[in-house]
């Protein structure tokens, strides 16, 4: 804790680093933002508008399939729909379908099932450029699913390309004006293959691994990169190709945020709570004992080091596993990705584990108040809920927290409590409520929560 608190105190006092020389102020930056995203500000605010029965944009569209999510749009408006829209303002039904996507990977606007709301982002766009940054860097950290990957490219050397991207923004960042694309290409193909290297294994017999051959259409891969990142304004390419080649260059936006990512990434490096080259598991474990500011400041600066599809798997992965603690800390740097974790996390609901974290997630995502949302937990599922918190209490955390634990349980007094608990089936029933029973000073209570943990361990509810 004495480390937590040098940490934050640091944080507070260490001054707020300086952008790059000529990059344009924050309110100038935010005007760049809110151009790129102009067609899906009047899309969401279309779609969002009361229209009678009809939901707007969401109407008649269809369940979400693998090829919708490779596009990034996992509720394509239906034909009809994107007509109605580009009539009434004007646009093609194309653009009306570009915007669309990009609204809701700027977190622009909400699905409630057939119906869409304004996401707070929007809400908020012509007053507060906080958010409009924040909603063109959640659309940034989306540029994959923007523009289609070239067709007949296998997807795990799509996915290596995704991964090494951030290399190669940062080679523009720091030189500071355009740069050939051929460097670029040679720049990505020794990133792919340190890649390659990093996840070829030595099986027991001390054999190397056979590593995946070179990657295929690299070139292609890399102009569908750079395209996909000009058509989120974080570049720019020269019109022609060249004798050398095309150039590539930053925008002023691309070049604010290629820079605030790295800067996340220093500041992670040095402080002592630096978790920037750890495992989800290992760096949410770095995290647990630190302050809620300081820890997002952890979560912020590990996400930036890594692709973002990749981290909120991890994340999930982390949550799956044994350890209550973990799996509630996934959630909160869960809710510092925001938009584009969005589908994982739906996902997420079908799995028990999982589930109230989730739906917690989701109704605070939704804009429900935090101290509203375990409104939206049945009984089962905030019970199922308080046995986990209070495995996490019981593994890491000291007796008088798990006895004031009680106090937030859902039930009213401690035998529907124990009831419920018995009921509900979490594999960490018997250890909790015998952990709460050496923890409580009143015997009578403790009493009946041992009767409780034996006879959920011999079945005898």
């Amino acid at each position: 804790m004495a480390t937590a608190r040098r940490a934050a105190t640091t944080r507070r006092t260490r001054p707020a680093p300086r952008p790059p020389e000529g990059t344009p102020p924050r309110a100038e930056l935010a005007r760049q933002a809110r151009l790129v995203l102009a067609d899906a500000v009047r899309i969401a605010r279309w779609a969002a508008a009361p229209r009678g029965p009809q939901p707007g944009l969401r109407a008649a569209t269809a369940p979400p399939s693998s090829a919708s999510a490779a596009s990034g749009s996992a509720s394509a408006p239906s034909a009809t729909t994107a007509e109605q829209a580009a009539a009434a303002l004007d646009l093609t039904p194309d653009r009306v379908r570009a915007g669309w996507d990009r609204a809701r990977l700027a977190g622009l606007v909400e699905l409630h099932g057939a119906t869409v709301r304004p996401g707070w982002r929007l809400q908020a766009w012509d007053r507060d450029d906080s958010a409009v940054l924040r909603g063109w860097v959640a659309l940034l950290d989306a540029w994959s699913l923007v523009h289609p990957a070239p067709e007949g490219v296998a997807p795990g050397a799509v996915a290596e390309v995704v991964e090494a991207v951030p290399q190669v923004l940062s080679l523009l960042q720091l030189s500071q004006g355009p740069v050939l694309v051929p460097a670029l290409l040679d720049l990505l193909g020794q990133r792919v293959d340190e890649l390659r290297e990093e996840r070829c294994e030595v099986p027991g017999d001390g054999a190397p691994a056979p590593c995946p051959p070179p990657a295929e259409r690299l070139p292609a891969l890399l102009d569908w990169a750079l395209e996909g990142l000009a058509e989120v304004g974080a570049l720019t390419l020269d019109g022609e190709a060249g004798p050398e080649g095309r150039h590539a260059t930053l925008t002023p936006l691309g070049n604010w945020a290629v820079w605030v990512k790295l800067e996340q990434i220093c500041v992670a490096a040095q402080s002592p709570a630096g978790n920037i080259e750890q495992s989800a598991a290992d760096m949410l474990r770095g995290c647990a004992r630190l302050t809620p500011g300081p820890a997002r400041d952890e979560y912020r600066a590990w996400l930036a080091a890594r692709p973002l599809a990749g981290a909120v798997a991890e994340l999930l992965a982390a949550a799956r596993g044994e350890d209550a603690l973990l799996r509630g800390l996934a959630f909160e740097a869960l809710r510092v990705v925001g938009a584009p974790a969005e589908a994982e996390v739906r996902a997420a609901v079908a799995e028990p584990s999982l589930r109230p974290y989730a739906l917690l997630w989701l109704a605070e995502y939704e804009g429900t108040d935090p101290d509203d949302a375990p409104e939206v937990l049945t009984r089962e599922e905030a019970t199922w809920l308080w046995v986990d918190t209070a495995a996490a209490v019981a593994d890491h955390g000291e007796s008088e927290l798990l006895v004031r634990h009680l106090d937030s349980a859902v039930q009213g007094t401690v035998p529907a409590l124990l009831e419920e608990v018995r009921a509900v089936g979490h594999p960490r029933t018997v250890q909790v409520l015998v952990a709460l029973a050496a923890a409580h000073p009143d015997p009578a209570l403790a009493k009946a929560v041992r009767r409780a943990a034996f006879q959920v361990h011999t079945g005898t509810l």
